[in-house]
């Protein structure tokens, strides 16, 4: 059943009074906003200046921002010329069919990869497109954010409402951070542990390792064994936009597995036959202790998909809570646009992953609108009602 999760390594919580703000109320403002969320495109760049006291109005702070702007080109495609081709190889025979056909039509032409997890078990429901689902991977831009926060709460660092200092007397708390994507944020946290003990906890979760067992074709994703130099940002950059890693959709889906089940790291499994299905046994890699620290991350990730940046998802979806992160950014001509989250169904909750790849069209939000279209498949499919089990009664009255 493998070991706790830092039950040997686990260092005292740190205490450092620069990451924690003085009592006051955490900043809700657009100012706020503005100023933390500030999305890197290579080949643009964005100047933000904090005016002080003089600068405010009716005693809220004015956030100057000055914006020079280059063309950033991006050399791939968001759409495949013909759908067909995005799954041609996979391997289907042990998924389940539904669950196929509805992330199939909720990815369309869209040059990306589909999954679909239990996380009660680990099993791959469905992976559409797995030469990309299979790859080494790629930047996980923001939703390298959930490992980050998972860290700085075992560590102590800060509580899901402790206000955080981002300079210019700006402050925000874990939940608001998570939903709206906040940057410096992120930054301070990453800083803030180190990153040593940042790769550490990233390697718990199942970065830099194989996510399932036994896939053929499967790649490693790369978490490197030095910092990023720090003029092109360090910690603070690795852990807001996941600079020089590389994580793959099923490493992904199985840390939003680990968060929806409550702690348990299950190897992902891809069953290829409906015998394989049949004798289906799930396959425990650790177990990590974040129970006692969920209830501190998810009101974050919903907040992401009920007024944050993955609220595109609600367009298309509704009916049950979901939770979720995004991530967006681009590396040499190519964008990339992550959504993972679970669902809260009347049968179980289930595990989305979402991963585009291509130009200007792509994007995480759109991921997260693509994940909505495919909860909104499955519902019109009845998928989600429980299945009523009738009992013959022999005998008289």
């Amino acid at each position: 059943m493998g070991t706790p999760l830092f039950a040997s390594t686990h260092r005292a919580p740190v205490r450092a009074k620069s990451v924690h703000a003085a009592a006051r109320p955490v900043g809700r403002t657009k100012a706020t906003a503005a100023h933390g969320k500030v999305s890197r495109a290579r080949g643009s760049k964005v100047v933000v200046t904090v005016r002080g006291a003089r600068g405010r109005r009716g005693g809220r702070a004015v956030l100057a921002v000055r914006r020079t702007r280059y063309s950033e080109r991006f050399s791939a495609s968001s759409f495949a010329e013909n759908a067909d081709n995005l799954t041609l190889g996979d391997v289907t025979a042990g998924e389940d069919p539904t669950v196929r056909a509805a992330a199939i039509q909720a990815l369309g032409n869209m040059n990306g990869t589909a999954l679909a997890i239990d996380p009660s078990s680990g099993r791959i429901l469905a992976m559409v497109n797995q030469k990309l689902a299979l790859s080494s991977g790629a930047e996980p831009c923001s939703t390298i954010k959930l490992t980050v926060a998972l860290a700085a709460l075992e560590e102590g660092l800060i509580k899901r409402d402790t206000p955080v200092s981002l300079g210019g007397g700006y402050r925000v708390d874990l939940t608001y951070a998570l939903a709206k994507s906040i940057n410096p944020f992120f930054e301070v946290l990453g800083r803030t542990l180190g990153f040593e003990r940042v790769k550490h906890y990233a390697n718990e979760f199942g970065l830099g390792e194989l996510a399932g067992y036994q896939i053929q074709g499967e790649q490693l994703g790369i978490y490197p064994d030095q910092e990023l130099p720090q003029k092109m940002g360090g910690v603070g950059r690795m852990c807001s936009f996941g600079e020089s890693i590389s994580m793959t959709p099923l490493q992904l889906g199985a840390i939003v597995s680990a968060i929806a089940n409550g702690g348990t790291l299950y190897y992902l499994q891809h069953p290829e036959t409906q015998e394989q299905v049949a004798s289906f046994n799930p396959k425990v890699k650790r177990i990590l202790n974040i129970a006692p620290i969920l209830p501190e991350i998810i009101p974050g990730m919903a907040g992401a998909v009920n007024n944050g940046t993955a609220r595109s998802l609600k367009a298309n979806f509704s009916e049950f809570p979901v939770m979720g992160k995004t991530g967006t950014c681009s590396n040499n001509g190519t964008r990339f646009g992550w959504f993972g989250s679970y669902a809260e169904t009347p049968t179980g909750r289930i595990v989305t992953v979402i991963f585009l790849e291509g130009g200007r069209p792509t994007f995480g939000p759109k991921a997260a609108e693509l994940t909505g279209q495919f909860y909104r498949a499955l519902y019109d499919k009845s998928y989600f009602t429980p299945k009523v089990q009738t009992v013959a009664l022999n005998g008289t009255r």
